[in-house]
């Protein structure tokens, strides 16, 4: 097994522990682990999913056991110089099954070890769809923690894959309070896609697939959405792999986009901080899965965008309305935070050739409040 360390703090600890935040800070866990080069030549006759790029996963040197063959999802033109990558057509029908199947490996290695007995997560939705369903995949014990107001369409696939539902009273932020509180008991596995830096490494496969994809090259812009930004550094962590590499010969600029709303780390990435203030109350807005006032990464996320070149947009619930109707007139129904990227680069064009991600799929939540079916026929 390769090393948690905390990035603040410089403590290490064993990745086969259940300790979930660094003891001293209380922050999230970094990963010690140092990927190979992946050869594109070897892919053609490797499985088709995310575990194919092996080098790179700190969870592939046994063979892996569980998987819904998440990934390969298509990358198609939306203009001449935007591509959309569907990443909602994944198993769960989110971007969130990259890091879930590398969070159940990990804790079913875990349990079969000994130790673990079972599986919590905290969610607005996606994250936590995924984790019940890959437990379910691996025979694991689930328990997922979600905020009220959660879409009862999301709410019913995760008790469909057999995981226990506990509806906290109040926003985000107080779900994962619940969750990380109940993390601390005997057994228990904490699988975060926030603090757990496995969840990072499954969703850098999303840029390893472009690299895949695009003939060994990278576009100019990853456009990326940023709530707790696991998309975001993950892809930061295959740039900085494949350029190390020497796979690529120059990195993308890296564009965060948040909602208007709730966008702590917009207001301080264009405010020159490198932290962010104390919380504000988080705002309503159609984007939920990146309503987050107070990211427990947001250094990281913050110095990762600065590095690249790259900037914070912020869009409206108007544009995000506007953005989920004309995807679906080209074909693509996408749930509202899915879309938020779509949105932000009709707004404000990025040169060069970008991607963004259509994150989730709109049969998640239905069409977002102000969307008749007869307005996008």
């Amino acid at each position: 097994m390769t090393a948690y360390v905390c990035p603040r703090c410089q403590v290490h600890a064993p990745a086969d522990a259940l300790t979930w935040c660094c003891p001293r800070c209380r922050g999230p866990w970094d990963l010690e682990f140092t990927s190979g080069a992946v050869s594109r030549a070897s892919l053609t006759s490797r499985v088709n999913s995310l575990w194919r790029y092996e080098e790179a996963l700190p969870l592939a040197t046994h063979a892996p056991t569980v998987t819904l063959g998440e990934g390969r999802t298509p990358l198609v033109p939306l203009t001449d110089t935007v591509s959309a990558k569907l990443d909602f057509l994944m198993p769960t029908l989110s971007f969130k099954d990259r890091g879930a199947a590398m969070l159940a490996e990990l804790a079913l290695r875990l349990h079969q070890a000994g130790g673990l007995s079972h599986v919590l997560a905290d969610s607005s939705g996606n994250a936590g769809t995924a984790i019940a369903a890959y437990c379910a995949r691996a025979g694991l014990d689930c328990t997922v923690y979600v905020p009220e107001g959660t879409s009862p369409k999301k709410l019913e696939q995760i008790r469909a894959h057999g995981a226990r539902l506990t509806v906290v009273a109040g926003d985000r932020e107080t779900t994962a309070r619940a969750a990380r509180a109940a993390a601390d008991a005997p057994g228990a596995f904490y699988a975060s896609h926030v603090y757990n830096p496995h969840f990072l490494h499954g969703t850098k496969t999303y840029v390893y697939e472009l690299w895949e994809d695009l003939g060994g090259r990278l576009p100019d812009t990853l456009v990326v959405p940023v709530g707790n930004g696991t998309l975001l550094l993950g892809a930061a962590l295959a740039v900085d792999e494949l350029y190390g590499h020497g796979l690529v010969d120059r990195r993308p600029a890296l564009v965060a986009v948040q909602a208007e709303a709730v966008s702590p780390l917009a207001s301080a990435f264009h405010a020159g901080e490198d932290e962010l203030p104390a919380p504000a109350a988080a705002q309503p807005t159609l984007a939920e899965g990146i309503a987050i006032p107070d990211p427990p990464r947001a250094r990281q996320i913050l110095r990762a965008v600065r590095a690249s070149g790259g900037t914070f947009l912020t869009v409206t619930d108007d544009q995000i309305r506007a953005a989920q109707r004309d995807l679906a007139r080209r074909g693509l129904f996408v749930e509202p935070t899915g879309v938020a990227c779509w949105a932000a680069v009709r707004a404000a064009p990025q040169p060069g050739r970008c991607v963004v991600p259509l994150c989730g799929a709109g049969a998640k939540t239905g069409l977002a409040a102000g969307v008749t079916p007869q307005s996008v026929q």
